[in-house]
């Protein structure tokens, strides 16, 4: 297994894979998330290959086919002038193909995304993680730590 920047090349694939991102989300919060969609189509996917502080990392075989990807995001954190300002590496997506998950193919995207966090000054590396997601797991696996709870009250439920 080999990790590298995306390519063009890899947008079907990176498309199935947000496809089964979306579905897993779509069960946890279907009031939420809306069934046979994407994130992202295959035109905007094109233009965030290309941009360096959007970098998406893609897990690839022997074969050069995608495993997995992570979409990153470099930030300036925090939008408060009150705050110490620093770099953040914000992990907007992370997903292994399902037939390979436990090949430890997660842990060396994450591993690899330090790396480059690293590589451009980052300070942390930040992501959100729905609520009833078993990926919460593995993050916390990985030594994330809790920064900040969002929570909600949904207007609806109040009838």
């Amino acid at each position: 297994m080999h990790i590298r920047r995306a390519q063009i090349k890899d947008t079907e694939a990176v498309m199935r894979l947000l496809s089964e991102v979306l579905e897993i989300h779509a069960k946890i919060r279907p009031d939420v998330f809306i069934p046979g969609t994407t994130k992202y189509s295959p035109e905007e996917l094109a233009e965030i290959f290309a941009d360096d502080t959007r970098p998406v990392y893609v897990a690839v075989n022997e074969e050069d086919e995608v495993l997995g990807y992570c979409f990153c995001i470099c930030k300036k954190q925090p939008d408060s002038v009150n705050m110490v300002q620093f770099d953040s590496l914000y992990i907007d997506d992370l997903c292994v193909e399902e037939k390979v998950r436990g090949r430890h193919i997660a842990e060396s995207l994450f591993e690899y995304v330090k790396k480059e966090a690293r590589k451009m000054g980052c300070y942390e590396i930040t992501l959100n993680v729905w609520e009833g997601n078993d990926a919460r797991f593995f993050y916390d696996r990985m030594g994330m730590k809790v920064l900040k709870t969002q929570m909600e009250y949904i207007l609806q439920e109040e009838k």
